[in-house]
C-alpha cells in the first residue's frame, strides 16, 4: 500500500474515508518524524509533511508534536497507534491475497514478544535471514509485558516466543517442543569437581534472572519438597548480564537449556539440575489475523525452524535433568 494523492473535487477532497491517511499515520508513529516517514513511504519530505497536516485536520489532533530537536506523539496518537497498525496490517492482507508473492518487496515492522534470552539466542540469525530473504523487513523484540496485556490482540506485539501462558480464545498457540531448565557455571567451578548432587547443588551461591527481582521461583520450591533451600545472593533482569556475571564469579545460573549455545559461546559449562522439574512447553503464540499473511508466515517459519535448530541438543546426557540424591 502506498500513499498517493486525494482525487478532489470542486477544490475540496472527496468525502468518505482515505486508507492512504491511515498508511501514512502508522509511518508516522511507526518512525516519530515526518523524514522518517517520507523515506518509508517514498514521498518528499515536503508531500509528507502536507499528510501530516491533513491527518491533523481530519482526526483533530496534533498527532506528533515538537519536543526539542525531536518530536513526540500525542496522548491521543499513543491511544490509537497499535489500533492504526492492525488496521492497515489487515488491509495489506486483504489485498496481498492469500499467495505467497515476493518478499523482498515486503515492507514491514514486526515486534516480537518474549524473554531477553529470545533475541540473544535468535536474533543474530534472524536478522541475518531477513537480510537474504526479506531486507524490507524490520525486527523489533519486546521485553515481557504484563500477562493481562492484551499485545498480540491489540497489534502491540505480532509474535510471541517462549513459555505460552495465555488463555485468550482469540490467539494461535503452536507448541513447538518441551524444554528444561539446565544450571550455567563458569569453567573451573567448585560444582563439576564430583557428581552433581541435590545437596551440592542447594550449598552453592546462585544468581537469579528475574525482571522484577524476584530472589525465588519454581526450582525453590521443588527443592523445599526435597527439604533443600538454596542460597540465592541477588537477581538480574537480564538472561544476557547473569551469564558475564556467572563468568567471573562462582554463583550458579539457571536458564533454559534451549539458551545453551549462546552460555556456551562465551566459555561457560552448562549442567543438568539434579531435580524433577516441569517441563517448560516453548511455542509461538499470534493473533488469527496474521494467519493467510505472508509475510507472518515467513516470520513464523524462520522462529520455528531457528527454536528448532536450538533445541535438537535436548536430549544429550550432558544437559539433562538427571535428578540426584
Amino acid at each position: 500500500m502506498r500513499v498517493t494523492h486525494t482525487v478532489e473535487r470542486d477544490g475540496a477532497a472527496a468525502s468518505g474515508l482515505d486508507l492512504n491517511l491511515l498508511v501514512a499515520l502508522d509511518a508516522l508513529l511507526e518512525e516519530g518524524s515526518v523524514r522518517g516517514a517520507a523515506r518509508r513511504l517514498h514521498l518528499s519530505e515536503p508531500a509528507m509533511s502536507r499528510t501530516l497536516g491533513r491527518i491533523r485536520k481530519a482526526i483533530g489532533d496534533p498527532v506528533l508534536v515538537r519536543a526539542g530537536r525531536h518530536m513526540v506523539p500525542t496522548p491521543h496518537a499513543l491511544a490509537v497507534r497499535s489500533e492504526v497498525s492492525a488496521v492497515v496490517e489487515r488491509a495489506r492482507a486483504l489485498f496481498a491475497g492469500p499467495g505467497v508473492g515476493d518478499l523482498r518487496t515486503v515492507s514491514r515492522t514486526f515486534s516480537v514478544l518474549g524473554h531477553d534470552a529470545v533475541a540473544a539466542s535468535l536474533g543474530p540469525a534472524l536478522f541475518d535471514r531477513a537480510a537474504r530473504e526479506a531486507p524490507g523487513i524490520r525486527l523489533r523484540f519486546l521485553g515481557e509485558l504484563p500477562s493481562e496485556a492484551p499485545a498480540l490482540r491489540d497489534g502491540r506485539a505480532d509474535l510471541e516466543v517462549g513459555v505460552i501462558d495465555t488463555v485468550a480464545p482469540e490467539v494461535r498457540v503452536e507448541h513447538l517442543f518441551d524444554d528444561r531448565m539446565v544450571a550455567v557455571v563458569r569453567p573451573g567451578h567448585p560444582l563439576l569437581d564430583g557428581r552433581v548432587t541435590v545437596e551440592r547443588f542447594a550449598d552453592a551461591d546462585h544468581l537469579n534472572v528475574s525482571s522484577r527481582g524476584r530472589l525465588q521461583g519454581p526450582l525453590d520450591a521443588a527443592l523445599a519438597e526435597l527439604g533443600f533451600e538454596r542460597r540465592v545472593v541477588g537477581s538480574v533482569g537480564s538472561f544476557p548480564a547473569s551469564l558475564f556475571i556467572l563468568l567471573r564469579t562462582e554463583l550458579v545460573g539457571i536458564a533454559p537449556s534451549w539458551t545453551r549455545t549462546l552460555a556456551e559461546d562465551l566459555g561457560l559449562v552448562v549442567l543438568p539440575v539434579p531435580l524433577a522439574l516441569p517441563a517448560l512447553p516453548v511455542g509461538l503464540a499470534w493473533h488469527p489475523r496474521h494467519d493467510a499473511d505472508p509475510a507472518h508466515l515467513w516470520l513464523r517459519t524462520c522462529v520455528r525452524e531457528l527454536l528448532g535448530g536450538l533445541c535438537r541438543g535436548l536430549n544429550r546426557p550432558d544437559v539433562g535433568a538427571s535428578p540426584g540424591g
